[in-house]
């Protein structure tokens, strides 16, 4: 035992005071003595920095949660575009209008975005530009303007969209933004750009939803990077896009991103706010209270707490409200976070409040649960790949192709596989060994994912099998793709001359309604093409004939 125990047990029974008992009696006329106001300015003090901390982390909490729900709307609304542009009715009837018979290809164009508008809500209209920015087809009777910013073209080409300033639309009285993706011809040749002017209303509804309906609470808003108000959770839309949020302000939230902050709103009175980016576009999500109703409950505690101090001075609970402040709480927070973390909940990051064993505790599990996080996501991104070549493995293929077919025919739109087989595999691993096999079987996986489109999903399906789904293909430009792949193969200097692929082709819904079906036909025609003599492309046989026996 330490020499200061032994003198500290020694006082205490020179002074008869061994018992807990009367170890709390004296506590308690300690604290008694103890000049009241210093202690209700301890406790203000400690009821300010609990306030504060609770306001910081519910604008933290809301900006965070809408600049995410904000951040999956673009990456939703950017997706469906990709897919369609992607769609051979949009790039061949574009490259078609500039012809002969282009009236034509402008009327098909023009029918497949309205049927596309149809079914998407928040598309306000859609236009096809080409890359000069004039309108070439739109889903409007009369088309609006659309303003795509300066150098968008290469813009596109470099990020594969570009992302307009939002604006307020005079003819159709809404807020808009306008969100553009490029359209490629087959060889890389840039046709135009599908263009979407979106609907804001999607994301007032969303910030009302975070800022909750009381009249007395705060506001969320979407901002640009320069402090010009998009969308608020409460404001009228029309007269919040022309404010702007003061120059020094916006900078002081974007430097310290997450923390608070006091300055003068966009409603003209003195807020405490906090930011949270929205990684694209250049956006920002604004969580704010007024300052007054803030700080107005702190001095409410602060009255309240002296009441409840000088009333606590007198008795001996002091002691135990103090013990469970200080050591309980920490505790408390610590064993709930870890019943979160044994039920499977990794988003746990608990405050280390002051130091000592409880502060180097609680860093100690907040760094463990960080290191879970991180080994749970690794152990995903495995779960759904094919470790050799780095493709989707054959689980991830058939929930996509599941995925797909669903929403197929639910759009009505068609969907395509392909199937492939490398020829005369086993005589190459037979030549070269186990370990040529495995990097040609890499290699030939790189030129397929060269070879096909960022929406498509190539995947390794077993052994030297691979499987590519093609989403708004039909099966002519899946066999076009297929033969891009086996030409590229037949010219590589690793396994070009020495391997070739084999590769059935099957189109949804013509080939087979289903998915089991659809792979089943895809496998009738890559069997075809072997027997046929391998190093080709075949279309699926028709369902009315039985399939050929496996070669």
């Amino acid at each position: 035992m330490p020499s200061w125990e032994q003198a500290v047990s020694g006082l205490l029974r020179a002074l008869r005071l061994d018992s807990i008992r009367s170890k709390m009696l004296v506590f308690a006329l300690l604290a008694t003595l103890i000049p009241s106001v210093t202690t209700g300015w301890i406790s203000y003090l400690q009821n300010e920095r609990s306030l504060t901390a609770k306001i910081t982390g519910e604008l933290q909490s809301v900006s965070a949660q809408t600049a995410r729900e904000i951040d999956l709307w673009v990456k939703e609304r950017l997706y469906e575009l990709r897919v369609f542009a992607s769609s051979y009715e949009v790039s061949e009837n574009l490259d078609r209008i500039r012809h002969a018979g282009g009236e034509r290809a402008h009327e098909r164009l023009t029918g497949y975005l309205r049927s596309v508008r149809e079914r998407f809500a928040d598309y306000q209209e859609l236009l096809v530009v080409n890359p000069e920015g004039e309108e070439l087809a739109s889903t409007a009777p009369q088309p609006t303007a659309v303003e795509l910013p300066p150098g968008w073209t290469t813009t596109i080409r470099a990020d594969n969209a570009v992302v307009g300033d939002a604006s307020w639309d005079a003819e159709h009285m809404k807020s808009v933004v306008v969100f553009a993706v490029p359209i490629y011809q087959t060889g890389g040749r840039l046709l135009g750009a599908l263009t979407a002017k979106l609907d804001l209303g999607a994301l007032h509804r969303l910030l009302r939803r975070f800022a909750g309906g009381g009249a007395q609470e705060g506001q969320v808003y979407l901002i640009a990077a320069d402090g010009h108000a998009i969308v608020g959770s409460r404001s009228a839309p029309a007269e919040l896009m022309r404010r702007t949020l003061d120059t020094a302000a916006v900078r002081g939230l974007l430097e310290r991103e997450g923390a608070t902050r006091e300055y003068r709103g966009l409603e003209g009175q003195e807020v405490v706010g906090a930011v949270k980016r929205v990684p694209r576009p250049d956006w920002a999500v604004l969580a704010e209270v007024p300052a007054a109703e803030a700080y107005r409950q702190v001095t409410r505690l602060r009255n309240v707490t002296a009441v409840i101090v000088a009333a606590l001075l007198v008795a001996v609970g002091l002691f135990a409200y103090f013990l469970g402040l200080l050591i309980t709480r920490p505790l408390d927070r610590l064993t709930g976070a870890a019943t979160k973390v044994a039920g499977g909940d990794l988003a746990v990051h608990l405050p280390v409040v002051g130091g000592g064993e409880l502060g180097y505790v609680t860093e100690v599990f907040n760094d463990m649960v960080a290191r879970l996080h991180e080994s749970r996501k690794e152990l995903e991104r495995l779960s759904v790949t094919d470790d050799l070549t780095g493709l989707y493995n054959r689980r991830y293929l058939m929930d996509a192709v599941a995925n797909e077919v669903r929403r197929s025919r639910r759009l009505d739109h068609p969907c395509t596989l392909l199937m492939a087989d490398v020829d005369h595999f086993k005589e190459y691993n037979d030549d070269y060994g186990h370990l040529a096999g495995d990097e040609a079987l890499r290699r030939i996986a790189g030129i397929l994912r060269e070879t096909t489109r960022d929406v498509d999903c190539a995947a390794r399906y077993g052994g030297e099998e691979f499987v590519v789904l093609l989403p708004e293909t039909r099966a002519a430009g899946a066999i076009e793709t297929a033969q891009r792949f086996r030409t590229r193969l037949a010219t590589d200097e690793l396994v070009g001359g020495k391997l070739s692929v084999s590769i059935g082709v099957a189109q949804f819904p013509e080939d087979g309604d289903a998915p089991d079906a659809l792979l089943a036909r895809a496998d009738a025609a890559l069997y075809r093409a072997k027997r046929e003599g391998r190093d080709r492309v075949l279309r699926a046989p028709p369902p009315s004939l039985p399939p050929p026996a496996s070669a």
